[in-house]
C-alpha cells in the first residue's frame, strides 16, 4: 500500500499543529478529563439518590406491613419513585459501558 499520497487521496493540504495554542493536545484532554469528571460525579449523585428512593420505599413498605401507616397511595408513589430511579440508573449505566466498550476497542 502506498501511503506516500495520502494527502492527494483525502485532498487535506493544510493540517493544523498539533499542541500549539488554544487548540493543544494538553487543552483538548484536560477539557475531556474536567468533561469526563462532571459526568462521573453526576452518575455517582444519581446512584445516591436511587439509594435513597429504594431505602424510602422500603421504609413505607415496612410501616405499612406493621400497620402504622393505611395510606397505599404513599407506598405506591414511593415504590413507583424507586422503580424508575432504578430503571433509569441502570439504562445509564448500561450506555456507559456500552461508551467504555467502545473506546477500548478504538485503535490508535
Amino acid at each position: 500500500m502506498d501511503v506516500n499520497n495520502i494527502n492527494a487521496m483525502y485532498k487535506t493540504t493544510n493540517v493544523p499543529a498539533v499542541g500549539y495554542g488554544t487548540n493543544s493536545v494538553v487543552d483538548k484532554n484536560n477539557k475531556a478529563a474536567n468533561s469526563f469528571d462532571s459526568v462521573l460525579n453526576s452518575v455517582m449523585g444519581m446512584v445516591g439518590e436511587t439509594n435513597t428512593l429504594q431505602n424510602k420505599a422500603s421504609a413505607e413498605e415496612i410501616k405499612f406491613a406493621l400497620g402504622e401507616s393505611d395510606n397505599t397511595h404513599d407506598l405506591l408513589v414511593a415504590e413507583q419513585k424507586a422503580t424508575v430511579a432504578l430503571q433509569y440508573t441502570v439504562a445509564v449505566r448500561d450506555k456507559f459501558l456500552d461508551a467504555y466498550k467502545e473506546i477500548m476497542n478504538m485503535q490508535m
